[in-house]
């Protein structure tokens, strides 16, 4: 099947959907499953659920639902299981420390390969992730053929960073720096703002009383 776009919220259920999938059946269930045991295994609407699964897999058989086996591999195949993208990370400090640690990520398809600081010293956190220093930065980008790169330093070292990656051929970023950045035409640019969707939160939250 032609892979397709879909929404953050889709995107976000999958891996439960495929849970399910490798978890939660049992033999007496048999080979096939419906829309109908997912919603109610994962306590969702049953038409939610057919909507995300056809986005990635078509409609299910009349009266037999899904193959069970064959759902799993187009999910895994959707989310890039079969296939990690890796990734660099530039910023140690305490968040890229905290994203390194992560270990969430690959159920999305995606695998950080390696981190980067201005510390000299090659160190490893968590699962065997290296922090080189930044001298490497470029020949461990090119060799490697890394597209995606996270920005985890301050704002004054952002865009610094951000030119580095795209010149060294990475195509999408994932930002978490408090800053604007100015990216090329034609490259990726996602910005977490986690002061502002904290500040956004509490203001939700206000509007209650």
């Amino acid at each position: 099947m032609e892979k397709t776009t879909v929404s953050k919220a889709t995107l976000g259920r999958l891996p439960e959907y495929l849970r399910v999938l490798r978890e939660d059946l049992t033999e007496e269930d048999g080979p096939h499953i419906s829309a109908t045991a997912i919603a109610k295994k994962l306590n969702l609407g049953e038409v939610q659920v057919r909507k995300d699964l056809a986005a990635v897999s078509g409609a299910g058989k009349p009266k037999l639902g899904y193959e069970a086996r064959e759902l799993t591999e187009e999910i895994e195949r959707f989310l890039g299981y079969d296939r990690l993208t890796p990734a660099v990370l530039v910023g140690a400090g305490k968040l890229g420390r905290a994203l390194l640690q992560y270990k969430e990520f690959e159920r999305y398809g995606v695998k950080i390969a390696a981190a980067f600081d201005l510390n000299e010293q090659t160190i490893v956190i968590g699962d065997k992730t290296e922090v080189l220093p930044m001298s490497l930065f470029e020949s461990f980008c090119r060799n490697g053929h890394i597209r995606l790169g996270i920005i985890t330093v301050g704002e004054g070292s952002a865009q610094t960073v951000c030119d580095r990656m795209v010149e060294c051929g990475i195509e999408a970023i994932w930002n978490f720096a408090p800053c604007k950045l100015n990216v090329p035409s034609g490259i990726l640019l996602q910005n977490e703002n986690l002061a502002l969707s904290l500040a956004h939160l509490n203001n939700q939250l206000r509007n209650r009383n």
